[in-house]
C-alpha cells in the first residue's frame, strides 16, 4: 500500500504548532519570527510536504494566478510583456493566464468583472491601450485585485504603474535623422487613441520643432502597429513629390512594412531613404538591413510589474521598491544614413521655421 502524502497536520505535530502557524509559514506571513519560521520550515523540508496551491487559493480567497489583459495588435510586444511575467514568477507557485479584451466593446468592463470574480486572480497586469482607463483600474480595485497599469507614460501611483519614457526617446532618434542631414522626414503613427502613439509623435514633432523643420501633412501617415499597415503608410509617404529621405516609424513592425515597400519601389536602404522604427523587437534584428530602432524595455517593465504584483508574497522580498521608470534608448544599426544628395539642378528639400 503506497505511503500516504504528508498532510498540515502532520507538519504543525511534528513543528509543535497549529495548523494556522504552518499556514501563516507557507504563505510567508510576516507575523512570525526568524526563529519559528525557520522550526516549520525545516519539518516541511525533512517531511517533503508539498502546498497544495488550491487549497491555499481557497484560504486566501484568491487563486495563485496573474493575468495579463489586453487589447494590443502587437503581438511582439504581448510576447514581451508575457517573458517579463514568466520571469518574475518562475520558481514561485503562481501562473499566467492571458485574457484578449475588445476595448471598443460596450460590455467590456462587466465581462471583465465577471472574469475577474470567477477566477478570483490575485492580481492583473494591464496592457495599454486599456491600462489607460481609468474604470477599469476603479474594477480592480473595487473587488480588492491587485493590479499594475503599464503606459508610455505614469498612469498611476507608483506601486500600480510602470512607464516608459517614449517622447524623449522618439525625440532622440528624430534628432539622430536630423544630424544626419534629413529635413525631409516622414511620420508612420500609431493607432488612434493608443498614449503610446500620442507620446512617440509628440516626441517626433519636438525635434523637429527644435530644428525649426515644419512637419507637411502628408508626410504623416496612420498605421495600426501591424505589419500591413507600415506597407500602406511607407508608401503613401514614398508616394509624395518629393519624398521623404527619413522616416520614422512608431514600432517595428510598420517600420518593416516601411522596408518592404522602399524594396518594391528599388529604393536602397539606407542609399536611398533611411527608416527607425520602435520597440527593437527581434523583427528589427531579421528584416535586411537591420534596423536602427528606439528599444523599450518590455520584459523588463513587464517584470518589474509582476513583482510589484507579488510584492509582499516572496521569500527572498525584502521590502525592495520596484523602479516605475524605464528609459528607452536608441539602438543604431544600418538602416540609417545620409540623404541622398539632390539631382543635379535640384536642390535639397530644407524646410525650416520662418523666425
Amino acid at each position: 500500500m503506497a505511503e500516504a502524502n504528508p498532510t498540515i497536520n502532520d507538519v504543525a505535530r511534528l513543528a509543535g504548532v497549529s495548523k494556522k502557524t504552518v499556514s501563516r509559514v507557507i504563505n510567508r506571513s510576516p507575523l512570525l519570527s526568524d526563529r519559528m519560521r525557520q522550526r516549520v520550515e525545516t519539518v516541511i523540508r525533512d517531511l517533503g510536504f508539498i502546498p497544495n496551491p488550491q487549497a491555499r487559493g481557497l484560504a486566501l480567497r484568491r487563486n495563485f494566478l496573474i493575468g495579463l489583459i489586453h487589447d494590443n495588435p502587437n503581438a511582439q510586444m504581448v510576447l514581451g510583456v508575457e517573458q517579463g511575467i514568466l520571469e518574475a514568477i518562475r520558481d514561485t507557485e503562481f501562473a499566467l493566464v492571458v485574457r484578449p479584451v475588445d476595448r471598443g466593446s460596450p460590455v467590456m468592463l462587466d465581462d471583465l468583472r465577471q472574469f475577474l470574480e470567477r477566477h478570483r486572480l490575485f492580481g492583473v497586469m494591464l496592457l495599454p491601450p486599456i491600462s489607460e482607463n481609468d474604470a477599469l483600474a476603479d474594477l480592480c480595485r473595487s473587488l480588492g485585485c491587485r493590479y499594475v497599469r503599464m503606459g508610455s507614460a505614469m498612469l498611476d501611483d507608483a506601486d500600480h504603474s510602470v512607464a516608459s519614457n517614449d517622447a524623449e526617446a522618439v525625440a532622440e532618434a528624430t534628432r539622430y535623422l536630423i544630424e544626419q542631414g534629413h529635413h525631409r522626414i516622414g511620420l508612420v503613427t500609431g493607432p488612434h487613441g493608443f498614449r503610446s502613439a500620442q507620446e512617440r509623435r509628440r516626441g517626433f514633432e519636438t525635434a523637429l520643432a527644435e530644428a525649426g523643420i515644419k512637419l507637411p501633412r502628408g508626410l504623416v501617415a496612420s498605421g495600426d502597429y501591424r505589419f500591413e499597415s507600415g506597407v500602406e503608410a511607407g508608401n503613401r509617404l514614398l508616394d509624395q513629390v518629393p519624398m521623404p529621405t527619413a522616416i520614422f516609424s512608431c514600432n517595428d513592425e510598420m517600420a518593416a512594412g516601411v522596408l518592404h515597400a522602399a524594396r518594391q519601389r528599388n529604393l536602397a536602404v539606407p542609399q536611398d531613404l533611411s527608416v527607425i522604427g520602435f520597440d527593437d523587437t527581434v523583427i528589427a534584428g531579421h528584416v535586411w538591413p537591420p534596423l536602427t530602432t528606439v528599444r523599450w524595455p518590455i520584459a523588463s517593465m513587464a517584470r518589474s510589474a509582476a513583482l510589484k504584483l507579488l510584492a509582499g508574497t516572496l521569500a527572498d522580498d525584502e521590502g525592495t521598491k520596484e523602479p516605475s521608470l524605464f528609459l528607452s534608448k536608441l539602438i543604431r544599426r544600418a538602416s540609417v544614413g545620409r540623404p541622398p544628395a539632390p539631382a543635379p539642378g535640384v536642390a535639397a528639400p530644407f524646410h525650416r521655421e520662418e523666425a
